[in-house]
């Protein structure tokens, strides 16, 4: 569905599939009180939870184990103004079963950085919502060329 201001709103199966496209997302947390945003390489979860892979003495762990944050994709294409945005919404949490640590180790996302004392970090996707702009020249009532 289109709004007047030239988004479709996503439903959730759409932003899972758009977001299992994308290896790099941002994770969104408090650090010291103030707003962090971090990018991170990542992959989707056969549940549709959001799993990174990280060191265990990092700052992220600590401040994200059992707290909410929000977890942002997107692609955009700046010469056709297109592009579409998900979020995803939910709690992290480290993974601590060694069953589930051995499956993410075959399953889960390659960590882009060496990190000999990996763990994983899990966001549940409690809530997943996303938008869309298509050709927002058009949108508008034409090309500023004119």
């Amino acid at each position: 569905m289109f709004h007047n201001d030239g988004f479709r709103t996503l439903d959730r199966q759409e932003c899972l599939r758009l977001l299992a496209k994308v290896p790099v997302g941002r994770i969104v947390y408090t650090r010291q009180a103030l707003p962090a945003v971090l990018p991170v390489n990542f992959s989707l979860d056969a549940d549709s939870s959001v799993v990174l892979r990280t060191s265990a003495r990092s700052e992220l762990v600590r401040a994200v184990d059992g707290v909410v944050v929000a977890f942002e994709v997107d692609e955009f294409d700046a010469s056709t103004r297109s592009g579409w945005s998900v979020v995803v919404t939910g709690r992290a949490m480290v993974v601590t079963d060694p069953a589930q640590h051995e499956r993410l180790l075959r399953t889960g996302p390659r960590s882009w950085a060496v990190a000999s004392d990996g763990v994983f970090v899990r966001i549940e996707s409690e809530l997943v919502t996303g938008r869309e702009i298509v050709g927002a020249e058009d949108a508008v009532g034409g090309s500023a060329s004119r």
